[in-house]
Order: structure tokens, then sequence, then C-alpha cells
């Protein structure tokens, strides 16, 4: 499947990442974007990656083969009402969201469930906008994308089919699935981590928390730099799935406490070896959490060796690597190729050589 003409409502980190990973692969198609404001839309298309100037009405994408959402979540489900008005019969329209039930609910409410097509890249960083999106951001990736039943089987394939195309990783999962996923892998977690800051922010009254702060509250906390108004959206457009899983949470805190209350020795060392057995079986094993983790992460192209050229040129150089992986799951990782090394002068070698080898790196905090 090949669509022709494609529009975007939403030009930032995700939907500035879609449009040039279309591009770099389907160099003929015709993008035409929507932005919050006509800056993002003209410097789009002085990069030779929209037809569009300036911003246009709503109205000129109903020529659209595909229309991409990519607003936070409220924003969206305010655009879908207007699409709904005049969207072509051949048009999907699909959304780039971490919350599916509500836009789900939104579409057949609106009759235009057989044009709707849930959709989730599992990439994405801290770093935010139109001028942190690369045409390398899906490679690998996951993109979870979910079927209501009147999607027609042919139209959801075609659909998965060119997304596969452009270098990612396509699930399917129904929305409940997706919001119970994503609570428990990406929205706990935030809340987790927001809480931890503000916890520590209200218990250092002289600054002394800040100052040796480091190493393993950074790491586990590193996330609470991404966009409060994003989250903000994500917390009330998957309540109930989140209100679960904070439940859940509470009861495995609880636990602990009452553990530690009671000096139950045996019982603090199996919750903490469990979850080491848990955490060491991910695909990505960068140690102990409070341990200090010298990594980075690189673009690499989908191709042949790739990974073993990259280890070559820092064997060359001397450089031993602790651990290197493709990531999957790079919601708030950029880069497709995560590599740790063992300790900060290796760290920084690296990533010089890297660079001097034309290869994109993001370095961790």
């Amino acid at each position: 499947m090949n669509y022709k003409r494609i529009g975007f409502i939403g030009l930032g980190l995700i939907g500035g990442s879609l449009a040039k990973t279309i591009k770099r692969i389907y160099p003929e198609t015709t993008l035409l974007a929507i932005a919050s404001n006509d800056a993002t839309v003209a410097v789009a298309h002085r990069d030779g990656l929209i037809e569009n100037e300036h911003l246009i009405p709503i109205t000129d994408l109903a020529s659209c083969d595909v229309i991409f959402l990519c607003s936070p979540v409220m924003v969206n489900l305010r655009y879908m009402t207007v699409l709904a008005e005049f969207i072509s019969e051949r048009t999907i329209i699909t959304d780039v969201g971490s919350v599916k039930g509500e836009i789900e609910k939104a579409s057949e409410i609106l009759g235009i469930s057989s044009h709707f097509i849930g959709g989730h890249p599992m990439a994405g960083s801290e770093k935010t906008g139109y001028k942190n999106s690369t045409d390398r951001l899906l490679e690998n990736a996951y993109y979870i994308l979910t079927k209501n039943a009147l999607i027609p089987d042919e139209t959801f394939n075609g659909f998965k089919e060119y997304i596969s195309s452009l270098g990612a990783l396509t699930l399917s999962m129904t929305p409940s699935e997706h919001d119970f996923a994503t609570a428990a892998i990406s929205h706990l977690p935030h809340i987790i981590s927001a809480s931890l800051v503000n916890l520590v922010s209200e218990a250092d009254s002289d600054n002394l928390l800040k100052t040796i702060a480091a190493g393993g509250f950074k790491d586990i906390t590193r996330i609470s730099s991404s966009s409060p108004v994003m989250w903000q959206n994500i917390c009330i457009e998957n309540r109930e799935e989140i209100l679960k899983l904070i439940s859940m949470f509470e009861e495995q805190l609880s636990g602990f406490k009452s553990s530690i209350t009671f000096s139950n020795e045996e019982e603090i060392l199996k919750r903490f070896s469990e979850a080491k057995e848990y955490r060491d079986s991910l695909l990505i094993k960068t140690g102990a959490v409070m341990q200090r983790i010298f990594d980075f992460y690189a673009d690499l192209n989908d191709e042949v060796g790739g990974i073993a050229t990259v280890a070559g040129i820092l064997a060359d150089e001397g450089l031993s690597i602790k651990n290197i992986g493709i990531v999957h799951n790079r919601e708030f990782a950029q880069g497709v190729l995560h590599i740790e090394m063992y300790n900060e002068d290796s760290r920084q070698s690296a990533i010089s050589i890297l660079k001097t080898k034309n290869y994109t790196v993001y370095e961790t905090d």
C-alpha cells in the first residue's frame, strides 16, 4: 500500500518525524500539514517536507488518503470532530496518542469508525518540537495499532503494511489492552517519577539533596523532564486505567512498607529478587537502577551488519562495550541503538569517535 497524499495535524517531534520518514522512503508523496503556528509550517516547507508554505484551512485535507492526528490527545479529539464533517470515503484518520479508549469512542459517536485506526508509535524523547524530529525515529520502534469492529480488514491490513514499510515494528491490540499496557509501562512510571521528584523537592530545604543528586536518582527521574501539558492530557484521558494501576502500585508499596516495618528479611529479599529477575529479563539490560550508567544512543540504519560495524569502530580504538542493543520502545530515549560503556571516559571517547564517523549520537544526562 502506498498512499499518494497525506495530511498532518501537528508537526512536532512525532508528526515531524513521521513526515520526514515518509518523505525519505516515499519521496513522491505529497504531504500537507497544519501546525500550532505558521513558523513551523514555513520551516517544514523550506525543508522541502510539505507542500503548503503557510497555515491552511483544515478542509484542504479533504483529499488526503491518510490524515495523522499528531497533537495532544484532547486536541486530537477536537480536530476529529471537525474532520468527520467532510472526509472522503477513502480517507483513513489515525492518531499517534498514547491513549486509545476515548478517541475510539469519539470515532464511534461521530460515525467514522470505519475510517479510524488508532496508532501509537513507541518512540520519542523528553525533547519536543519539529526541530528535534528525525527521519529515523521510527526505525525498529514498536508501533501499536488498534482496530475497531467497523474498519475493513483490507483497510487495516493495508495501513499496517504501510507503517511496517516505514521501518517500525507493528503490534495489534484492542483499545483496552493498549490503554492498560501503556498505563503500566509508561503512564504510571511518569506519575511515580513526578511524585518522587516532588517529594525530594519538598524535603530539600537547603538544596543539599539537589547538590548530591546524581546517578540513580537522575536515571529514574529523567522522564519527569517531559511535557507537563501532555501528561495532564494523558492522566485525564486514561483516568480509569491509571487509577487501577495506582491502586496496584499502592499495594506493592504497602507490602514493602510492611516487610520493612517488621524487619522481615526473607520477604524483603524476595521482593527485590523478583524485581531483579524480571528487570534483567528485559531486552536492554542496564544493570542495577541505582548504579551510574555510562550510556548513550545513536541512530543506526536498518542494514545488515550495522551493529557489528559500530562495535568494530569502537574496538579498533581500544574501547570495550559493556552492553549494546536495539531499542524497540523509544518513547523517551532517542536513537535506535543503545550503547553502554564501563566508565565516563570511555563513554565520551565513544561518542566523539562515532560523531567523527558521521553517526548521529544522543547523549544522556
